[in-house]
């Protein structure tokens, strides 16, 4: 059976949530944003939750605000603590953005705010706010829609309410206003619609374009073609200096784990045994792990990392870029934008037929995701077909079904660093798998990805990112 064969139930779009819909395919600059750690959906999702609600408030209504509250629901109750839902809400409701946030800055505001018990109004003037009383966690109430969900609120001087809303954090970064109808996709239309992988390679191959040029020629068509490109190299920059930055740095993460920081040593002893021409047939992909925990250790510290296509993820495209650049003969800035246009579609398939969420489908919608789309890039840069490169994203994420998230602490270390590497392994040997076909298999990466989304809804919610089940209760969190 051809990759582009699928049986028609999978392909059925009236299952498809407001949170998943849209009309044209999900966009470059959605699944890869530059943040901050440690969590996408728990971090940079409620920050940007936060100020976007600040930000809404009419001239009226924001002259008037005496006391503001945010109450995190769900998943963001169970592990906020451990993935700082609390102090991203802060700094939202302080006006602050996690794309242009310094991580270094960030406790400066945070230590201010506590200590004075305001927020600086955006038209001069202060509004009352105490962390500890105006920020909930609410353990027992959940919303049906997603796990991930966030109220904020804004009181006059006499108490009483002016303005209230819901906000999910759906994965990634995305945020949703509830009423609103989640649609994340471009706003103006597309050359190429699709909405399955079917549909994919069936344009692409009506058009004789690969997977990169055909995601390019969307992404042209909303903006102009160079900023596209260099905003496919800005992240490309953004990963490779996050990659360095975590080979630099040693110590202990915070959070009470203990965990402390290994890529530094580890890299070191790698380039010990090559300088002494000592090379073990697997050091390659030593390297590569080291590059993923150097990401995610970086991640875990509330450092700059890029979505790719959520944080707690964010160690696998990196990981396998630096393969491709550092390790495959003629790899070039092409072949990297080629990379990050093929892993585009593939991420933005998943978003939207399943999730990338690990709250609403365990870690392999996240860590699966980022193997799928990694491994695609690779094919993809390596010089695959469109088949192939179908064909990598599919074995990616085939083999990461049923893996749950269920971090020990609430804090994204244990599994997660580790995991990462695991993940860029995957994607790299599947990419080498495809390559070594002829583009033809059986089970189609439609198939896995509405797979993974009937996993995630059999999944128990004590395995999806609320740390109540799996090595999260297992583990003694010290």
């Amino acid at each position: 059976m051809v990759a582009h064969t699928s049986p028609a139930a999978n392909l059925d779009e009236d299952r498809l949530s407001p949170l998943h819909a849209g009309e044209v395919p999900v966009a470059f600059g959605d699944l890869f944003k530059i943040g901050i750690g440690p969590s996408s959906s728990h971090t940079i999702g409620p920050m940007r939750a936060a100020f976007s609600f600040v930000s809404g408030l009419g001239a009226d209504a924001s002259a008037r605000v005496d006391r503001l509250t945010a109450t995190a629901f769900g998943s963001l109750a169970w592990t906020g603590k451990g993935h700082a839902t609390d102090k991203a809400m802060i700094l939202g409701l302080a006006g602050l953005r996690p794309d242009s946030l310094d991580p270094d800055h960030a406790e400066a505001v945070l230590a201010r705010i506590r200590a004075e018990r305001v927020l600086a109004r955006a038209g001069g003037g202060t509004i009352a706010f105490d962390p500890d009383r105006d920020v909930v966690f609410d353990l027992e109430r959940t919303y049906e829609r997603h796990p991930n969900a966030m109220r904020f609120s804004a009181y006059d001087a006499a108490g009483d309410l002016l303005a209230e809303e819901v906000w999910f954090s759906v994965g990634g970064g995305f945020v949703v206003r509830d009423g609103d109808d989640g649609g994340q996709g471009a706003k103006v239309p597309v050359p190429f619609p699709y909405r399955s992988g079917v549909e994919l390679l069936a344009m692409a191959d009506a058009a004789g374009l690969s997977v990169a040029e055909l995601t390019l020629a969307n992404e042209a068509a909303q903006r102009p073609r160079a900023a596209v490109i260099a905003d496919v190299d800005t992240i490309a920059d953004t990963m490779f200096a996050c990659i360095d930055r975590g080979l630099t740095l040693d110590g202990e993460l915070d959070g009470g784990l203990r965990v402390k920081r290994r890529a530094k040593r580890i890299f070191e002893r790698i380039e010990e045994k090559r300088l002494k021409n000592d090379r073990a047939p697997h050091q390659v992909m030593d390297y590569v792990s080291c590059f993923a925990i150097a990401v995610n250790e970086e991640n875990a510290a509330g450092g700059r990392v890029v979505t790719a296509p959520t944080n707690g993820a964010a160690g696998v495209v990196p990981a396998v870029l630096r393969y491709y650049r550092d390790f495959c003969p003629g790899a070039d800035r092409d072949g990297i934008r080629r990379f990050f246009l093929a892993a585009t579609a593939i991420g933005g398939l998943i978003k939207r037929n399943a999730s990338i969420s690990g709250a609403e489908v365990g870690c392999q919608g996240e860590v699966g995701s980022a193997a799928a789309m990694a491994a695609a890039g690779l094919a993809a840069a390596l010089g695959g077909s469109n088949a192939q490169v179908e064909n990598a994203a599919e074995i990616a994420i085939e083999h990461h079904l049923g893996m749950t998230c269920d971090p020990v602490g609430g804090l994204v270390q244990i599994p997660c660093i580790e995991r990462n590497a695991f993940g860029a392994i995957k994607a790299i040997n599947a990419a080498s798998l495809a390559l070594n076909g002829d583009g033809e298999h059986i089970v189609s990466l439609d198939t896995v990805i509405e797979t993974m989304r009937q996993t995630g809804l059999d999944m128990q919610s004590k395995y999806k990112e609320t740390s109540l089940g799996g090595l999260a209760v297992n583990v003694t969190a010290c």
